[in-house]
């Protein structure tokens, strides 16, 4: 294989999956870790991939990386988002580990936990992070790694490693798209494996979306519905196909 049909391949496997590891790639084509490295390096002087540590990124701002500013998001269905969101803090209990994964649906999850008790949270949502510090019945932890502009989500390998080092009882996600036969999609791919580490990291995973995103697809796929445990949702807009998510949705009154 050429450098030049290798680095397509490369930059086709970067855009589906969202971070790529360097010692991985160098297994995969088979060629020895210097080789990937000019590889990589030659993606980035283009402007194609970012360069992390121990591997690479799709570049932010690309089409990949389309999202909405955090600000704008948080103002989008707001009632909805609350009632979900109290809705999710219920099942909660006293002394329990969760999961936080960014997102407007997933930060008013945190606003709700304030009277919560001997929880450990773990997030990688630097605003969600800042909430949960105040709270003195939470010990936080916030994964590490690469931050994207204007989502404040941290990503990348360091942020997975975390995730994976832990093990909690609940995991609460976000999603651009809720759909019966496509599961959980996102817009983002650089969050993908992210999300998967977080549901694999989880006894219990749970997806808040309002219902605007009901029956929606976005461009990525992160997991099957059999992946998901519960989808809470609310009633602003009729759930096509209601029947076909069975008992694990959810729809709360707004």
């Amino acid at each position: 294989m050429s450098a030049t049909e290798r680095r397509k391949q490369i930059l086709a496997m970067i855009n589906e999956k969202g971070y790529l590891n360097a010692s991985e790639l160098s297994a995969q084509f088979g060629v020895d870790s210097s080789t990937i490295r000019r590889d990589l390096s030659r993606l980035e002087q283009s402007g194609q991939v970012m360069r992390t540590h121990g591997g690479l990124l799709p570049v932010v701002g690309s089409a990949a990386h389309a999202d909405s500013p955090y600000s704008v998001r948080r103002q989008m269905n707001g009632e909805a988002k609350s009632a979900i969101a109290h809705h999710a803090a219920s099942l909660v209990q006293d002394g329990q580990s969760l999961i936080l994964d960014n997102g407007s649906s997933v930060f008013e999850l945190a606003l709700a936990l304030k009277e919560k008790k001997n929880l450990t949270v773990l997030t990688n949502d630097i605003n969600t992070a800042f909430t949960l510090s105040h709270y003195p019945g939470i010990t936080l932890h916030v994964a590490g790694g690469l931050m994207l502009e204007n989502v404040y989500t941290l990503v990348g390998q360091d942020t997975i490693s975390k995730i994976n080092s832990m093990h909690v009882d609940w995991a609460f996600l976000g999603a651009e798209g809720v759909h019966h036969e496509r599961g959980l999609t996102n817009i983002n791919t650089v969050e993908i494996p992210v999300k998967q580490a977080m549901i694999h990291a989880a006894e219990k995973t749970v997806v808040l979306a309002d219902s605007s995103k009901i029956g929606y697809r976005a461009l990525s796929y992160v997991c099957d519905l059999d992946e998901i445990d519960m989808i809470i949702t609310d009633d602003m807009h009729p759930v096509k196909q209601r029947t076909q998510y069975g008992d694990r949705l959810t729809i709360v009154k707004v």
